[in-house]
């Protein structure tokens, strides 16, 4: 029924630790820093809010906090092309050379050896970023055809069903776009813009199949994130006691910081590696239809942009 195999992802896991560790570091770092500057924010909210009554005391610490977890949420948003390209980039180069029993040659590191192959594909990390963000929007084009379908159906309640399938699809987006950008480390690309645009048109003319797996991983992914969740409320309500008094909600928010640093270090590297052996075995033999590409092409204006930056045929192969 799917196109992968769990337990081959899981050994893909283990066999790139060293990404694996890469990822707690940087994903449970974050963790961390977001506790604190929140603490510390709440705390200095807090001592300032002894100036005022206990009303001007709570809103004080409630805002000294928030003030600090968004100081960590604007840094990490300035960081995530350099966490794309440094992190998420090398592991997928990785899996990629794995899946197909592509040796790591002697000599070299793990990380090194990816990163090389990012940098060989991705001159630099604003261009995998922005091509990252074209392929994203493209994906949402091609789950429009899916709600399209359904709104043409004549079932009662057909609009908000319509409204949490896109919900849904999109969130499943999340991680196809890296398998996509996965194309481009497998081909051995030199032209990154128009290897997504041959990975996105290939998984274009294989969308049933490749969304019947994403949504399978998506509720997998989800629910064993709320399941951790639950888990972390017991120690994150132990943690929110280091909290000023007027951070009454801290146990909650540090329980979901907590979730998201799993899913983010674990769950979503396994997520991704289901889907490349899915997207692989899907692809095989295939060739891009020039249909689906008219199709895409007519549909979504970030595909013409990616076909605009691709270098032509002739010139790529010269």
């Amino acid at each position: 029924m799917w196109d992968f195999s769990f337990r081959r992802s899981i050994g893909l896991m283990m066999q790139t630790l060293p990404f694996i560790l890469l990822r707690m570091a940087v994903y449970f770092g974050a963790a961390l820093a977001y506790v604190l500057a929140t603490g510390t924010g709440a705390g200095i909210g807090w001592g300032i809010g002894a100036m005022g009554d206990e009303g001007f005391r709570g809103s004080a610490t409630f805002f000294g906090g928030v003030t600090g977890f968004g100081l960590v949420a604007i840094v990490m948003y300035w960081l995530r092309e350099y966490v794309l390209y440094l992190v998420k980039a090398g592991h997928i180069a990785v899996l990629v050379e794995l899946i197909d029993n592509r040796p790591i040659p002697e000599g070299r590191s793990q990380v090194g050896h990816a990163q090389a192959m990012v940098r060989a594909r991705f001159a630099e990390a604003s261009t995998l970023f922005a091509v990252d963000q074209i392929v994203k929007g493209v994906l949402r084009a091609i789950t429009g055809l899916i709600r399209g379908v359904f709104t043409l159906l004549p079932i009662p309640g057909i609009k908000q069903l319509v409204t949490i399938l896109r919900a849904f699809l999109n969130v499943a987006v999340g991680f196809i776009d890296e398998v996509i950008l996965a194309h481009a480390m497998r081909t051995r690309a030199t032209d990154p813009w128009g290897s997504a645009r041959e990975a996105l048109v290939l998984y274009a003319q294989n969308y049933k199949p490749m969304l019947r797996n994403a949504a399978f991983v998506t509720v997998f992914v989800y629910g064993l994130t709320a399941v951790i969740l639950f888990l972390m409320l017991a120690p994150a309500a132990a943690i929110s006691h280091l909290f000023p008094s007027g951070m009454s909600a801290a146990g909650v928010v540090v329980a979901l910081i907590l979730a998201w640093s799993v899913k983010q270090a674990l769950l979503e590297p396994l997520a991704v590696a289901c889907l490349l052996q899915a997207y692989f075995k899907t692809i095989e033999g295939q060739t891009p239809n020039p249909e689906w590409d008219a199709r895409l092409d007519s549909m979504s204006s970030k595909f013409r942009k990616l076909k605009e930056r691709a270098i032509p045929t002739e010139a790529a192969a010269q």
